[in-house]
């Protein structure tokens, strides 16, 4: 039987052994409610609280400004409706850019459709949001922006400091989803400025079904659920304590040796990256070149589908992806590529390699030695090509 190779780490990653053994004792022995008064609930609420801690201590926050979710999806809804029904009064308009993960884009939509309005800012050829695009696009409606870290199809970090900067001047809240950057890069609130942020524990080797809301001190958004005084009223329900625990030693452990692993990473996303492109013509990246996340790598692969690529890789035990896990099974071009002003036909053929701490050089070159054949034999067949 062959042995798996999984370079989908953006879509979610392996459990860390070490954060299953840390939640391990909170599905068995330590099952109390972390509402409950008696012992079985204070240790439990003491696991929720270390991990409280633990987050806030890596985002350089208090620990009385997080508050635990279902993942990046909920977060990130919690903040953009939160902070605009909250302050309605103010203002209903709403900046976010073409790019967005579609938590944020079916989200902006979602206000669309209930009186606000949307202004999608558009990016340039790497997939950067402009400063300047920013700060002609905000007017005194205007009650919340909405600009993701870095990107989960490309890889491209945003200048949050100077787009938050730009906000705060105005008086406007800033949202970061940082999904994909949380654990990866230098995350500091204070030195980034940003008012609220999303993160996630399955994208850093956590469980999946578990996140958090960063929401700085004063800043005021409507909770979305009720039933509880659970997360300082802003999220009623019962805490995820063992998936609490996951998330808080998963952030523990990301952030421990971080500029080690991500030179590595870096090392073996390049090595990838030179040996596809030094064996293979007309390959095109697609992102920053320099500024992206340290495992991504997103390729155009002319004249063949994404999608026969990655069936043709699965089959060889290589896990890849065509975009956005939440947005597989469309046929339609990366809105992501789309936006960066990418050919239709080159969009189409776009895979997204996402390496993890997990993958080695060993894995890299099996991957260059396989991928020649299979876009040789795709383009044979391709009408495309002539």
């Amino acid at each position: 039987m062959q042995k798996l190779i999984y370079f989908d780490n953006n879509a979610t990653t392996p459990l860390n052994p070490e954060v299953y053994r840390a939640m391990e004792p909170f599905y068995k022995d330590e099952y109390g409610n972390a509402s409950s008064l008696h012992a079985k609930g204070r240790s439990a609420r003491n696991a929720v609280d270390n991990s409280r801690h633990i987050i806030a201590r890596v985002l350089g926050a208090g620990p009385e400004d997080i508050i635990f979710t279902s993942g990046g999806t909920e977060s990130d809804n919690l903040a953009i409706k939160g902070s605009c029904w909250q302050n309605s009064k103010k203002g209903n308009h709403i900046i976010t850019s073409s790019t967005e993960h579609s938590a944020v884009l079916a989200t902006a939509k979602y206000m669309e459709e209930n009186g606000f309005k949307v202004t999608f800012l558009g990016v340039d050829k790497y997939g950067v949001v402009s400063p300047d695009d920013l700060k002609e696009a905000i007017t005194d409606k205007t009650v919340l922006v909405s600009i993701m870290h870095a990107n989960n199809e490309t890889g491209t970090i945003q200048p949050i400091k100077d787009l938050a900067k730009i906000c705060k001047d105005k008086g406007v809240l800033f949202h970061a989803d940082a999904v994909q950057s949380f654990g990866k890069l230098d995350i500091d609130v204070e030195k980034m400025g940003v008012d609220m942020l999303s993160l996630s524990a399955h994208k850093i080797y956590g469980p999946k079904g578990i996140g958090a809301l960063y929401l700085r001190k004063g800043a005021k958004i409507t909770p979305l659920s009720h039933g509880g005084h659970h997360e300082r009223n802003l999220r009623a329900g019962t805490e995820n304590v063992a998936g609490i625990v996951g998330l808080g030693k998963a952030a523990e452990l990301s952030f421990t040796n971080r500029e080690a692993k991500n030179r590595r990473l870096i090392s073996l996303r390049d090595n990838l990256h030179n040996g596809i492109k030094n064996s293979i013509e007309d390959v095109y990246l697609n992102g920053h070149p320099t500024q992206r996340l340290p495992g991504t790598v997103n390729l155009s692969f002319q004249y063949v589908e994404g999608e026969s690529i990655m069936l043709n890789l699965d089959l060889t035990g290589i896990c890849v992806s065509t975009g956005s896990a939440c947005t597989s099974g469309t046929l339609e071009p990366s809105h992501v590529l789309t936006a960066m002003g990418i050919r239709p036909d080159l969009a189409q053929g776009s895979i997204r390699f996402s390496l993890g701490e997990q993958n080695t050089q060993e894995e890299v070159n099996k991957c260059i030695s396989v991928l020649p054949e299979i876009i040789k034999r795709l383009r044979a067949m391709s009408p495309l090509k002539k």
